[in-house]
């Protein structure tokens, strides 16, 4: 179980986050939804302690975050919404990155690649270097590596974006299959169809606040005669996501 208690973010006088209380179960797909600088990313890079809330506490499975940071990250596989940094290395040379800091074995490394590898259709671009490849292979060799150590618990941001069709259904599909053992899914995304196909819940941000934490078919019945995009932008402002799209934020 994931918990976020009061948890905020200030950027000087900015606050990405806003008193976040969320709590995520196990065998559960959450998705964060909302539009840019609504405090998705921070919601997800706080977790994976890139950065450290400005007061709050997060736990993970009744361990407080902030004492418990290297076995927490342990549990956690994650995508990255934009992970430039490792793009000078081969795809191969990245996932034995990963599997080090994950003490996997080679046997285990290789195990998990021969089947990740079939799942995404990537065999062929094993050895290419990352910044030579296509923006969906790219996303690809990011949620193999996310995927590697069979974590506990997938933190997944944006990771559909730029995948071709049948990868992204395998990646859902993988997902359910992930929440089916009783493991945790947290996933952010733009597509509302795809949150209503995946998730069991979904928590809605606007503006660093949460608006809206239930079931995609609850928002549905209380709003029979609205499209799943009317009733998001109802709740989450259109004017607001038009300005912060104009801004670039």
């Amino acid at each position: 179980m994931i918990e976020f208690q009061n948890v905020s973010k200030l950027y000087g006088d900015k606050e990405a986050l806003s008193n976040l209380n969320l709590q995520i179960e196990n065998g559960e797909i959450m998705g964060l939804i909302g539009h840019n600088g609504a405090g998705k990313s921070t919601t997800i890079k706080s977790l994976v302690s890139i950065i450290s809330p400005s007061s709050g506490r997060i736990l993970v499975d009744g361990q407080e975050l902030s004492e418990n940071r290297l076995a927490i990250k342990q549990k956690i596989g994650y995508v990255a919404d934009s992970p430039d940094l490792f793009l000078r290395l081969t795809a191969n040379e990245f996932w034995e990155l990963i599997a080090s800091s994950y003490d996997l074995s080679s046997s285990d490394l290789e195990a998990s690649l021969a089947r990740l590898l079939n799942v995404f259709d990537f065999a062929e671009n094993r050895y290419q270097v990352i910044e030579t490849l296509s923006h969906g292979m790219r996303q690809k060799v990011f949620v193999i590596g996310a995927l590697l150590s069979d974590p506990d618990i997938w933190v997944l941001d944006e990771p559909l974006t730029g995948l071709d069709p049948q990868a992204a259904f395998d990646l859902k599909q993988m997902m359910k299959e992930h929440a089916q053992k009783g493991k945790t899914v947290l996933f952010s995304t733009h597509v509302l169809e795809v949150a209503e196909q995946v998730c069991d819940r979904i928590a809605i941000l606007k503006k660093g606040h949460l608006i809206y934490c239930g079931k995609v078919e609850d928002l549905r019945r209380d709003n029979p005669d609205q499209s799943l995009e009317s009733i998001y932008l109802s709740l989450a402002g259109r004017k607001e996501e038009v300005s912060d799209a104009s801004q670039g934020h």
